[in-house]
């Protein structure tokens, strides 16, 4: 199965997850966050489908996250504006972002893994 692989290559949590994936049997086709951070519109599609929260898909433990100070301001702000900010810095996103076009996974958790990419 083919898979979009949202990245920061420099991420150890991406290598594992990439490891894990390939040892699966997938295919994995790597997009890199920073130099190229997916648009508003596809952040929003990711969403959607991932069922999850938005805040889920942002870095919080990230250097950029905590000078912007998001963690007193993401509540005041719609969801445009969150994907808006997220489209506009591939390291405000967290990593990785796993998808085969209907499902998402967001960070890794092995058991998350098995779960939805177990071949």
């Amino acid at each position: 199965m083919d898979i979009t692989f949202y990245t920061y290559p420099r991420c150890t949590t991406c290598r594992k997850a990439k490891k894990w994936l390939e040892e699966a049997g997938h295919t994995v086709n790597e997009v890199h966050l920073v130099d190229e951070t997916p648009s508003a519109e596809t952040l929003k599609t990711l969403l959607d489908r991932s069922q999850l929260d938005i805040k889920k898909f942002f870095n919080t433990s990230g250097k950029v996250y905590r000078e912007l100070g998001l963690k007193d301001r993401l509540a005041d702000m719609s969801e445009e504006e969150k994907l808006a900010l997220l489209s506009s810095n591939g390291m405000l996103i967290k990593r990785p972002i796993t998808t085969d076009g209907e499902h998402v996974t967001v960070g890794f958790k092995e058991a998350e893994f098995e779960n939805v990419w177990k071949a």
